[in-house]
C-alpha cells in the first residue's frame, strides 16, 4: 500500500547535474512513487542566480539561502550537487542534525572528510550515500559495499575520468599531440577552461580515495594518493606502447600488499597490454577492473560523467534512502574495521618502461645493465637505436619496487654516458 503523504526533497544545486535531477524527479513522478512506496516532492532548490530561468522548475522554490533550506525541519532527504568542500561540508553537517538523510555526488568533500560525515550519519540515525561521486552512471559504490560484502577484494583497477581518456585516445588513435587533444576535448565540452583538476589527476585520485575505501574497509584519505598528471605524456611514448603492444590511459589503483598487510592507492598515467579489457575504453567513457578472491574478475563500463548518467546515479541513491526512510532504518554506513596502514609509492611494486637518451657506443648498454643490477631491477627487454653518435636506449622491467626505480633512475643519471632520461612509465594490467 502507497503512503500519500509525500517524502520531501530538497535539491542543492541546479546546474548540469542538479537540473537533470529535478527534470527525471518531474518526469518519472509516478514511476519513482512506485519504485519508492511513496510520492517524492522536489521541496526547494537552492542557488546561487535565482533570476536564471530554469526550466520545469516551480520559480517560488528556488532559493538562494540553502542553510534555511536544509534547516527547515520537514526536509527527509537532501541532494548535494554543488561539489566542492564549503559550502557543502557544512550543509551536508546541517541537513543530518535537521532530520534528513543526505545523496551526494562531491568526489572531493567524500575524499577528504568522507569520515567525518559518515560520522554525523550515524549518531543521527540517517544515511549518505553517494553513488554519482565515482564513475557517472555505473554502478560501482553500490555493488563494492554491498553485492561483495561477503568477498575479498584485491584489486580495484580503472578510467575513471572521461577528459582524460577522451584526450589520451585522441592522442592514440590520431597521433595528436596533447594540446592538440586537449583544444579538441574543451571544444567538444569533455574539458573544462580549466583542465586542471582532470589532466592533473586531481579528480581521479579523490575517486581513487574513495573507491579504496569501500574496497579495503579501511579509511583512505585523498592525501594517502600518490598523483602523477598525464600532461607530459607524448606521441613518442604511444609509439614506444604500440611497441610492446599496448596503450596508455590513467589509471586509478587501489591493492592489497602481496602480504596483505597494507594498500596502495595511486594514478599515473600507465601502458596497458592492447589485450586488456581496459585497453577498449574509447571516448569519454569510464571502466573499472575489480578484482576480487571469491568473484575473480568484474568490469564495470559506462558513462562516466554528464548530466543525465550522473543524475541516473543520484536517483539511484534517492531511491533506495526514500525505501529507508519509509521503514524507518538506515542502508550501509562506512566500514573501516580493517583499518590497514596506507603505504606510499617506494612500496608499489610493477614494471617500468624507460627511455633513456644516450651516447652510441661501446659499452653503453653494458653500464646501464650495470646500474639495474646494482638496484636489484631485473631487465625483461632491450631496445636500442643509434645515429650520429646519439642513440635512444629503451628498457623495460621485470616487476620492481618504486622505490628501486627511483633509486636506479637517479644512478643513471650520474654516468657519463646517459644524456637524460626522456621518460618513466609504469607497465600494468597483467
Amino acid at each position: 500500500m502507497m503512503r500519500t503523504r509525500p517524502l520531501k526533497v530538497a535539491l542543492l544545486g541546479c546546474g548540469v547535474v542538479g537540473s537533470e535531477v529535478a527534470r527525471i524527479m518531474t518526469t518519472h513522478a509516478d514511476d519513482l512513487a512506485a519504485r519508492i512506496g511513496a510520492p517524492v516532492e522536489l521541496a526547494g532548490v537552492a542557488v546561487r542566480r535565482p533570476s536564471k530561468v530554469r526550466e520545469g522548475i516551480d520559480p517560488a522554490l528556488v532559493t538562494t539561502d540553502a542553510t534555511a533550506l536544509v534547516k527547515r525541519g520537514d526536509i527527509d532527504v537532501v541532494v548535494e550537487v554543488i561539489g566542492g568542500i564549503e559550502p557543502a561540508r557544512s550543509l551536508i553537517t546541517a541537513a543530518f542534525e535537521h532530520g534528513a538523510s543526505v545523496v551526494s555526488a562531491n568526489k572531493a568533500l567524500l575524499a577528504q572528510d568522507g569520515a567525518a560525515l559518515h560520522a554525523v550519519a550515524e549518531q543521527q540515525g540517517k544515511d549518505l550515500y553517494y553513488e554519482a561521486a565515482v564513475a557517472g552512471a555505473i554502478p560501482l559504490i553500490r555493488p563494492l559495499r554491498e553485492s561483495l560484502a561477503g568477498d575479498k577484494v584485491n584489486r580495484v583497477l580503472g578510467i575513471v575520468n572521461g577528459t582524460t581518456n577522451f584526450i589520451l585516445d585522441k592522442m592514440d588513435s590520431t597521433g595528436a599531440g596533447y594540446q592538440e587533444a586537449l583544444d579538441e576535448a574543451t571544444a567538444l565540452g569533455y574539458a573544462e577552461a580549466d583542465p586542471t583538476a582532470d589532466v592533473e589527476g586531481f579528480d581521479a585520485a579523490a575517486k581513487a580515495a574513495i573507491l579504496a575505501g569501500i574496497a579495503f574497509h579501511t579509511r583512505v584519505r585523498l592525501d594517502d594518493v600518490y598523483r602523477e598528471g598525464m600532461t607530459e605524456v607524448t606521441a613518442s611514448d604511444f609509439a614506444s606502447a604500440r611497441n610492446m603492444g599496448c596503450t596508455i590511459k590513467l589509471l586509478a589503483i587501489c591493492e592489497r600488499a602481496e602480504d596483505g598487510g597494507s594498500v596502495t592507492a595511486r594514478v599515473h598515467p600507465a601502458m596497458i597490454p592492447l589485450s586488456h579489457p581496459l585497453a577498449s575504453v574509447r571516448g569519454a567513457y569510464n571502466a573499472v577492473f575489480v578484482e576480487s578472491d571469491a568473484s575473480g574478475q568484474l568490469m564495470f563500463y559506462g558513462p562516466g560523467a554528464g548530466g543525465a548518467p550522473t543524475a541516473s546515479a543520484v536517483l539511484g541513491d534517492l531511491v533506495a534512502v526514500c525505501r529507508n526512510r519509509l521503514n524507518s532504518t538506515t542502508g550501509p554506513g562506512e566500514s573501516a574495521y580493517a583499518a590497514l596502514p596506507v603505504s606510499g609509492m617506494g612500496q608499489v611494486v610493477t614494471r617500468y618502461h624507460i627511455s633513456l637518451d644516450v651516447a652510441d657506443k661501446p659499452g653503453v648498454l653494458a653500464q646501464v645493465a650495470t646500474v639495474f643490477a646494482e638496484h636489484g631491477v631485473s631487465i625483461d627487454t632491450v631496445r636500442q637505436q643509434g645515429k650520429d653518435g646519439e642513440a635512444s636506449l629503451v628498457v623495460v622491467t621485470h616487476r620492481a619496487s618504486d622505490a628501486a626505480l627511483t633509486g636506479t633512475v637517479e644512478a643513471l643519471r650520474k654516468l657519463d654516458t646517459v644524456r637524460g632520461v626522456a621518460s618513466i612509465m609504469r607497465v600494468e594490467g597483467e
